[in-house]
């Protein structure tokens, strides 16, 4: 028989849902965008005391809202998230102290028997926005946050972005003209990346000055519409995506859409002739729908996706 939830709250399945962040753990339990029972913020420290801290949770919401029929993790990265990978679910070569090579899954694992479905959190976004948001009824699309890092996914054919690992939309070069813009950028990967150069701390490292406290007529802005545009034109380019989708604090910022609409349209100069390019970007480009729930449903989406391999309708 399968896990529902408990009697008097409905018979859908209830499920698991974490939020993997550099900064935090978002967790909850629920059924759906409408039916999130209970949340909890957990400060990522190390592995050992944010995991615990997460199973802590679950096993709680098991007790107060019945058995959870899957697990969906969104997790930050890099990380591997090939299933049939002797390292999946875990975490990868990352600048987060103490979490290369964290098992994620594998921690969950030892906890609970259900099924787990584990992706970047870009990845978990986009699926996301594809069943309650901006992403509905496209089969081929790509979800980009700009914030605290820049990270991109999205969906090809009806499936998350996955080859050889996952996406790296943020660390993609872009032209640097150091005329114009000094800044050697943040990364300690690769300096000058997208990420390097276009994140919320890159801003701020640069002009002194949080992102959301600089006003719209700062010159950051137009310096950030145009290193966002260039990395939306080469995606444009090699994706072809039906829609592109942005979230983040950075891209939050209502003035920054339209700059980066604009200068998108520029730099591919008419050599995509597609009416939604050409007439239409306001409604090509446009920010997530989503918002700050982006992760949490995310990691919904990704248990349901587990629930129902195992469970087919």
């Amino acid at each position: 028989m399968s896990p529902k939830a408990r009697s008097g709250e409905g018979d859908r399945p209830v499920f698991g849902c974490i939020e993997g962040g550099g900064t935090k753990f978002v967790c909850a339990v629920g059924s759906g965008p409408d039916d999130l029972r209970a949340e909890i913020r957990i400060p990522t420290t190390t592995p050992s005391q944010t995991l615990g801290a997460v199973l802590d949770f679950l096993r709680e919401s098991q007790r107060d809202h019945g058995p959870l029929a899957a697990i969906g993790v969104a997790c930050f990265g890099p990380l591997d998230a090939r299933p049939a990978s002797a390292t999946y679910g875990q975490i990868l070569a990352t600048p987060k102290p103490g979490w290369s090579g964290a098992d994620v899954v594998g921690t969950l694992r030892q906890a609970f028997d259900l099924p787990i479905r584990f992706d970047t959190d870009v990845n978990g976004a986009a699926l996301g926005e594809w069943r309650w948001g901006a992403g509905q009824g496209l089969d081929t699309f790509i979800y980009l946050t700009i914030g605290t890092g820049i990270g991109g996914g999205g969906l090809a054919n009806g499936k998350p972005m996955r080859g050889l690992l996952h996406p790296e939309m943020g660390h993609i070069s872009l032209p640097h003209d150091r005329a114009a813009d000094p800044f050697d950028g943040i990364c300690p990967f690769h300096g000058d990346c997208f990420e390097g150069l276009a994140s919320g701390p890159a801003i701020e490292s640069r002009w002194g000055r949080p992102a959301d406290s600089l006003p719209p007529d700062h010159p950051a802005w137009e310096l950030e519409a145009g290193y966002v545009a260039q990395a939306l034109a080469d995606l444009v380019c090699t994706i072809s995506p039906q829609r592109i989708l942005l979230g983040g604090g950075v891209a939050g910022q209502t003035h920054l859409l339209p700059r980066v609409q604009r200068k998108t349209r520029e730099l591919l100069n008419g050599y995509v002739q597609a009416e939604d390019i050409l007439q239409g970007i306001e409604h090509y480009i446009v920010p997530a729908a989503l918002g700050g729930q982006a992760g949490v449903l995310g990691a919904l989406a990704l248990a349901e996706t587990a629930w129902f391999a195992e469970h087919p309708p």
